[in-house]
Protein backbone atom coordinates (compact mmCIF):
# COMPACT_ATOMS: atom_id res chain seq x y z
CA UNK A 1 0.00 0.00 0.00
CA UNK A 2 1.31 3.20 -1.09
CA UNK A 3 0.32 7.05 -1.36
CA UNK A 4 -0.84 7.47 -4.82
CA UNK A 5 0.23 11.23 -5.63
CA UNK A 6 1.49 14.74 -4.84
CA UNK A 7 4.13 15.30 -2.28
CA UNK A 8 4.35 11.92 -0.53
CA UNK A 9 3.83 10.26 -3.64
CA UNK A 10 5.00 7.06 -3.53
CA UNK A 11 5.73 6.29 -0.07
CA UNK A 12 4.99 2.84 1.41
CA UNK A 13 2.34 2.84 4.21
CA UNK A 14 2.23 0.25 6.81
CA UNK A 15 -0.67 -2.03 7.43
CA UNK A 16 -1.48 -4.09 10.71
CA UNK A 17 -1.71 -7.66 10.54
CA UNK A 18 -4.04 -10.25 10.30
CA UNK A 19 -7.62 -9.48 9.06
CA UNK A 20 -9.34 -6.71 11.36
CA UNK A 21 -8.14 -3.65 9.74
CA UNK A 22 -9.40 -3.86 5.82
CA UNK A 23 -7.10 -0.85 4.25
CA UNK A 24 -8.56 0.96 0.96
CA UNK A 25 -6.54 -0.85 -1.69
CA UNK A 26 -4.43 1.69 -4.15
CA UNK A 27 -6.42 1.07 -7.06
CA UNK A 28 -9.95 2.17 -5.40
CA UNK A 29 -8.13 4.85 -3.80
CA UNK A 30 -6.72 5.85 -7.27
CA UNK A 31 -9.97 5.93 -8.99
CA UNK A 32 -11.35 8.01 -6.23
CA UNK A 33 -9.49 10.96 -5.66
CA UNK A 34 -9.13 10.94 -9.70
CA UNK A 35 -13.22 11.42 -9.38
CA UNK A 36 -12.83 13.86 -6.25
CA UNK A 37 -10.11 15.52 -8.78
CA UNK A 38 -12.44 16.32 -12.00
CA UNK A 39 -15.74 15.69 -11.10
CA UNK A 40 -17.87 19.09 -11.96
CA UNK A 41 -19.65 18.18 -7.96
CA UNK A 42 -15.96 18.46 -6.35
CA UNK A 43 -13.20 19.40 -8.19
CA UNK A 44 -9.49 20.15 -7.43
CA UNK A 45 -10.67 22.78 -4.54
CA UNK A 46 -12.37 19.59 -2.65
CA UNK A 47 -9.28 18.25 -1.71
CA UNK A 48 -7.02 21.55 -1.74
CA UNK A 49 -7.25 23.02 1.18
CA UNK A 50 -9.95 21.26 2.70
CA UNK A 51 -10.28 19.83 6.31
CA UNK A 52 -10.42 16.06 6.21
CA UNK A 53 -12.33 13.76 8.83
CA UNK A 54 -10.70 10.37 7.95
CA UNK A 55 -13.50 8.26 10.14
CA UNK A 56 -13.13 4.01 10.53
CA UNK A 57 -9.20 5.29 9.73
CA UNK A 58 -7.31 2.19 9.98
CA UNK A 59 -4.19 2.82 8.21
CA UNK A 60 -4.72 6.26 8.16
CA UNK A 61 -4.39 6.00 3.60
CA UNK A 62 -7.57 8.22 2.71
CA UNK A 63 -6.58 11.04 4.98
CA UNK A 64 -3.06 11.03 4.26
CA UNK A 65 -3.80 10.96 0.40
CA UNK A 66 -5.63 14.08 0.66
CA UNK A 67 -3.03 15.61 2.71
CA UNK A 68 -0.19 14.48 -0.23
CA UNK A 69 -2.82 16.29 -2.16
CA UNK A 70 -2.93 19.48 -0.70
CA UNK A 71 -5.74 19.25 2.11
CA UNK A 72 -5.12 21.77 4.90
CA UNK A 73 -5.52 18.85 7.58
CA UNK A 74 -6.62 15.98 8.98
CA UNK A 75 -9.00 14.65 11.73
CA UNK A 76 -8.61 10.73 11.90
CA UNK A 77 -10.81 8.48 14.35
CA UNK A 78 -9.98 4.95 15.00
CA UNK A 79 -10.80 2.69 18.11
CA UNK A 80 -8.60 -0.37 17.06
CA UNK A 81 -5.81 -0.33 19.32
CA UNK A 82 -3.54 -2.22 16.90
CA UNK A 83 -4.28 -0.25 13.72
CA UNK A 84 -3.98 3.00 16.31
CA UNK A 85 -0.26 2.48 16.57
CA UNK A 86 0.11 1.74 12.88
CA UNK A 87 -1.90 5.43 12.12
CA UNK A 88 0.62 7.05 13.97
CA UNK A 89 3.07 5.36 12.67
CA UNK A 90 2.28 5.98 8.93
CA UNK A 91 1.14 9.99 10.17
CA UNK A 92 4.86 10.06 11.63
CA UNK A 93 6.41 8.60 8.30
CA UNK A 94 4.41 10.95 6.31
CA UNK A 95 5.87 14.19 8.41
CA UNK A 96 2.35 15.01 8.75
CA UNK A 97 2.19 15.23 12.86
CA UNK A 98 1.56 19.05 12.32
CA UNK A 99 -1.01 18.77 10.24
CA UNK A 100 -2.55 15.46 11.67
CA UNK A 101 -4.88 14.55 15.01
CA UNK A 102 -5.38 10.93 15.85
CA UNK A 103 -9.12 10.65 17.59
CA UNK A 104 -9.07 7.02 19.38
CA UNK A 105 -12.81 6.08 19.99
CA UNK A 106 -15.18 4.86 17.89
CA UNK A 107 -16.95 6.67 15.14
CA UNK A 108 -20.61 6.20 15.98
CA UNK A 109 -19.96 8.04 19.03
CA UNK A 110 -17.65 10.54 18.40
CA UNK A 111 -16.44 13.03 20.46
CA UNK A 112 -17.30 16.99 19.93
CA UNK A 113 -15.95 18.53 16.77
CA UNK A 114 -12.34 19.91 16.81
CA UNK A 115 -13.77 21.62 13.75
CA UNK A 116 -16.04 21.00 11.03
CA UNK A 117 -15.26 19.01 8.10
CA UNK A 118 -15.59 20.05 4.64
CA UNK A 119 -14.51 16.11 2.96
CA UNK A 120 -15.33 13.29 5.30
CA UNK A 121 -14.24 9.50 4.36
CA UNK A 122 -15.86 6.72 6.00
CA UNK A 123 -14.58 3.03 5.42
CA UNK A 124 -15.96 1.37 8.11
CA UNK A 125 -16.12 -3.08 8.16
CA UNK A 126 -18.49 -3.76 5.84
CA UNK A 127 -22.16 -5.46 6.57
CA UNK A 128 -22.59 -3.68 9.83
CA UNK A 129 -24.40 -0.45 9.00
CA UNK A 130 -22.06 1.61 10.06
CA UNK A 131 -22.35 4.54 7.51
CA UNK A 132 -25.68 5.63 8.54
CA UNK A 133 -25.25 5.34 12.36
CA UNK A 134 -21.95 7.15 11.67
CA UNK A 135 -22.61 9.98 10.11
CA UNK A 136 -25.98 10.86 12.32
CA UNK A 137 -23.30 11.27 15.30
CA UNK A 138 -20.49 12.81 13.58
CA UNK A 139 -23.48 15.63 12.09
CA UNK A 140 -24.59 16.00 15.61
CA UNK A 141 -21.50 16.17 17.08
CA UNK A 142 -20.48 18.89 14.46
CA UNK A 143 -18.11 17.34 12.70
CA UNK A 144 -19.85 18.00 8.91
CA UNK A 145 -20.03 20.87 7.43
CA UNK A 146 -22.66 22.38 5.61
CA UNK A 147 -22.09 21.48 1.61
CA UNK A 148 -19.47 18.93 2.52
CA UNK A 149 -18.62 15.78 0.17
CA UNK A 150 -19.37 12.48 2.61
CA UNK A 151 -17.06 9.71 0.81
CA UNK A 152 -18.26 6.07 1.67
CA UNK A 153 -16.96 3.22 1.28
CA UNK A 154 -19.53 0.20 1.99
CA UNK A 155 -19.73 -3.50 0.26
CA UNK A 156 -20.63 -3.35 -3.12
CA UNK A 157 -24.14 -4.90 -2.14
CA UNK A 158 -24.96 -2.80 0.42
CA UNK A 159 -27.85 0.03 0.26
CA UNK A 160 -26.80 3.42 1.39
CA UNK A 161 -29.36 6.38 2.01
CA UNK A 162 -28.51 9.23 3.44
CA UNK A 163 -31.04 11.68 4.67
CA UNK A 164 -29.90 15.35 4.19
CA UNK A 165 -27.69 14.04 1.69
CA UNK A 166 -27.80 14.31 -1.97
CA UNK A 167 -25.98 11.16 -3.71
CA UNK A 168 -24.07 12.52 -6.62
CA UNK A 169 -21.71 9.55 -7.54
CA UNK A 170 -21.50 6.06 -6.98
CA UNK A 171 -18.70 3.73 -8.39
CA UNK A 172 -18.03 -0.38 -7.81
CA UNK A 173 -15.15 -1.69 -7.72
CA UNK A 174 -14.67 -5.20 -6.86
CA UNK A 175 -16.42 -6.10 -3.64
CA UNK A 176 -15.91 -2.59 -2.34
CA UNK A 177 -18.81 -0.11 -3.40
CA UNK A 178 -17.66 4.07 -2.91
CA UNK A 179 -20.82 6.32 -2.94
CA UNK A 180 -20.09 10.23 -2.73
CA UNK A 181 -22.61 12.70 -1.22
CA UNK A 182 -22.40 16.09 -0.61
CA UNK A 183 -25.04 17.38 2.79
CA UNK A 184 -27.50 19.80 2.13
CA UNK A 185 -27.15 23.04 3.39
Amino acid sequence: MRIIAGRHRGRRLEAPPGAATRPTADRVRQALFDMLWHAPWAGRAAVEEAVVLDAFAGTGALGLEALSRGAASACFIEQDRVALGVLRANITLCQESARARIMAGDATRPPKAVAPCGLVFLDPPYGKELVPRSVAALGAAGWIAPGALLIAETGREEALILAGYEEVAVREHGAAKVSCFRKAG
